[in-house]
């Protein structure tokens, strides 16, 4: 039997690429995490058996050097301004390896027009990928994560509040466990997935109001939805020291939840599918996510940092994301549409009841 392929993960030691190198180890592959520096995390996947190697996702020679001796890879486009030219190295890269296949990681709200800059240049790079004419692709594109809730994690705990501005929107959150066993399965055998787009959820779709609800459950106390406003949100990031570029994207994409742009066609079978196993449900990867974090332990002095930060945040003005985008020569667009509002992404998003009911109404593309 020939040795099983030399796989490169990159974002090696995040929220996806750590449970697929996790889970592609598992399976007996050989596997490179590329990471931006050596620290714990990365010191966890050499320890698991993981070769690491320390690069820059914008440096094609860096990605050349990475891809040597690769057969498949996985590619996630940096978080932060340049996505586009991350993505276009990283396709020039496997092009010139001549890898047999790629898995990307792209996002459900993709349309030409919608108001994100990170959006409108993932949906580019989602289609020039399938361009390398020696590299086969595979599409993964996801909603939102479930352990997005968790970057309010201290508020939750220590005030019992769920202060996000999610409106009535829902979502079906998959796991970042469940993300990384469907993305190895591609990479394990390409072939049977080869120009397909998945996009993995969780097994049932979620209010802000049920997911507070499994908060109290695992957390043992009281938690309530208290909606909030998007200014509030980028106040309160700001505040927590995220990055304004982060910020002025995912604020946006705050209204497409509002909008229930992640509820439209989920929950789908992928994960089932393509791993033989139910999707985890929001309360096991609350148990989980909660149990590996300190914030989660009631404490006095963790209650009232909590409760600074949100009195700080309520009395700071808020930034200009506008200013920012202009600022940082971000490219306008005339009539931008969130995703519920733009034709072309309703046309290409929005199932039939009886393609819902099978694995072919989960590839959307094909």
């Amino acid at each position: 039997m020939s040795a099983k392929p030399l796989v490169l993960v990159t974002s090696g030691a995040g929220n996806t690429g750590r449970p697929v190198t996790e889970e592609l180890l598992r399976r007996g592959f050989p596997v490179r995490a590329m990471v931006r520096r050596t620290d714990t995390r990365s010191a966890h996947l050499a320890g698991l058996g993981a070769e690491v190697v320390v690069g820059n996702l914008f440096d094609v020679r860096d990605l050349r050097r990475a891809m040597d001796g690769v057969k498949r890879a996985y590619f996630v486009a940096p978080h932060g301004a340049n996505g586009l030219h991350a993505s276009m190295g990283f396709a020039v890269a496997a092009e010139d390896a001549k890898l047999e296949s790629v898995t990307t990681l792209t996002q459900w709200l993709l349309h030409p027009g919608h108001p994100s800059l990170a959006t409108r240049e993932l949906w580019l790079a989602d289609r020039a990928m399938p361009w390398m004419p020696s590299v086969d692709v595979v599409q993964i594109t996801p909603g939102w994560f479930a352990w997005t809730y968790f970057l309010v994690l201290d508020v939750i705990a220590q005030l019992g509040i769920l202060p996000m501005p999610l409106g009535e929107g829902r979502n079906a959150p998959p796991s970042n466990e469940d993300m990384g066993a469907v993305v190895a399965a591609t990479l394990a055998d390409p072939a049977p997935h080869v120009g397909k787009t998945y996009r993995p959820t969780g097994p049932r779709l979620l209010t802000p109001e049920e997911i507070a609800a499994t908060f109290a459950k695992v957390l043992g106390r009281s938690v309530e939805y208290a909606p909030s406003s998007i200014d509030m949100f980028v106040k309160a990031a700001t505040i927590a020291g995220y990055p304004a570029y982060d910020i002025s994207q995912v604020q946006l994409y705050l209204t497409d939840y509002q909008q229930d742009a992640f509820a439209v066609g989920a929950p789908t079978d992928v994960v089932k599918a393509l791993t033989d196993r139910d999707p985890e449900d929001f309360e096991t990867i609350c148990r989980r996510y909660v149990a590996e974090r300190p914030e989660a332990v009631p404490s006095f002095g963790k209650k009232m940092a909590a409760l600074s930060r949100l009195v700080r945040a309520a009395l700071m003005r808020t930034p200009d994301m506008e200013a920012f985008a202009r600022a940082q020569n971000h490219p306008p667009i005339q009539k931008p549409a969130f995703a519920q509002d733009a034709p072309e992404w309703r046309r290409t998003h929005l199932q039939t009841e009886a393609a819902i009911q099978g694995l072919d109404g989960l590839i959307l593309r094909s």
